[in-house]
């Protein structure tokens, strides 16, 4: 029994010293978490403190600061964004904002959104109402120096008010937005790379996308913005307009039913805030979708249609109405031979342009519609 003393002291000093290491590891960690978190709280403060003197104040009606002990969590409820340096002065408010990042990466920041987010003038009716099932956030880097920003929304719903009556404007099942920064700074002639996907999308008010839902990709890339401070987009256009920018279509996929449709160009904003450019489409399943979009309809309409049809009644009565009747009974088959036969992923395709012209968009020579103007 004497032999055996030693060693039992021995062990218990060992489980002595390792339970004082782990409560000086936990206290010396709740430490650093609370000193961090201080830090993170005051940073904070500090950066709405400087967006308030350039105009743009974010408040919450009730706010907290928690996530101990492995992550900082910062939740602002009846959230308030006003920014009134801007040309146009808006404000946005939505119900809740969580905002988290992890101790071990606090230069990536996760945001969580509880709708509805409304958009209006200052103090006035709303203008503008999104819903979700889910809206999440993710920033690299920080709020002055932001490097990549990606947002993800499910079963998105964005409404225009008029006089109280919502407009739907878009509808779908998944919709993604990511921006990085390419060039230049947050404050001073960026250069922004753009990523926008969505899944089972439509938007009721557009003729060519209100009924049959749409799965798209489209990468991009806007040069001319003076800076990406908060604004609203109507502004930015106007920026890249004043600014000789443009906006380079680096690669764009659509498949809407039976329609697969790829393509990448270049597209510029002119003083007027009307699109103008250019893309290269190579198309299957041309004809489907001009029928979804009335196209017969739209090309005996046109007014450079009824300039032909008035030119070539001059030469024979009623051949201009006839003519412009074939055009439209024999569309997609004119507009095939007009294209570059060619094969796209399998299916028999035609490559053809789709030019804007101050707006109006000709696909091949045949006008297909009219983008609204960006401002």
């Amino acid at each position: 029994m004497t032999l055996d003393s030693p060693p039992r002291r021995s062990s218990s000093r060992r489980y002595v010293v390792m339970i004082v290491l782990v409560a000086l590891l936990i206290g010396g960690w709740s430490v650093f978490w609370y000193v961090a978190a201080g830090k993170a709280q005051a940073t904070l403060d500090g950066w709405r403190a400087r967006e308030a003197k350039a105009g743009r104040t974010f408040a919450c009606g009730a706010e907290d600061f928690g996530g101990f002990p492995f992550r900082f969590e910062f939740r602002c409820s009846d959230a308030l964004a006003q920014v009134k340096s801007s040309r146009i002065p808006f404000e946005a408010k939505t119900k809740g904002v969580t905002l988290v990042s992890q101790v071990y990466d606090p230069t990536l920041l996760i945001g969580e959104y509880q709708g509805p987010l409304t958009l209006s003038a200052p103090g006035g009716p709303a203008e503008l109402t999104a819903n979700w099932q889910l809206f999440q956030s993710s920033l690299r880097g920080t709020p002055t120096r932001p490097e990549r920003l990606s947002l993800s929304f499910e079963r998105p719903a964005f409404d225009v008010l008029d006089a109280g009556t919502a407009r739907p404007v878009l509808r779908a099942e998944h919709l993604e937005l990511h921006g990085r920064l390419a060039e230049g700074m947050v404050t001073s002639k960026p250069v922004v790379e753009v990523a926008l996907s969505t899944r089972g999308a439509f938007a009721p008010g557009v003729r060519a996308f209100s009924v049959q839902p749409v799965d798209a990709v489209v990468a991009m890339t806007l040069r001319g913005l003076n800076d990406f401070t908060p604004k609203p987009w109507s502004e930015r256009f106007q920026e890249i307009a004043a600014n000789g920018g443009k906006i380079d279509i680096t690669d764009a996929r659509l498949v809407k039913g039976e329609t697969l449709a790829v393509g990448s160009g270049t597209l510029t904003v002119a003083a007027t805030g009307r699109l103008q450019g250019e893309l290269k489409l190579t198309v299957a399943g041309l004809e489907p979708f001009l029928k979804s979009i009335d196209a017969q309809n739209l090309v005996q309409a046109a007014p450079t249609m009824d300039k032909l049809a008035n030119a070539l009644d001059r030469f024979s009565p009623g051949l201009g109405q006839a003519a412009k009747q074939q055009l439209g009974a024999n569309l997609s088959t004119g507009i095939n031979m007009l294209g570059q036969q060619t094969t796209l992923e399998g299916r028999p395709a035609v490559a053809l342009p789709l030019r804007v012209d101050a707006g109006r968009v000709y696909l091949g020579p045949i006008p297909i519609g009219e983008t609204p103007p960006l401002f």
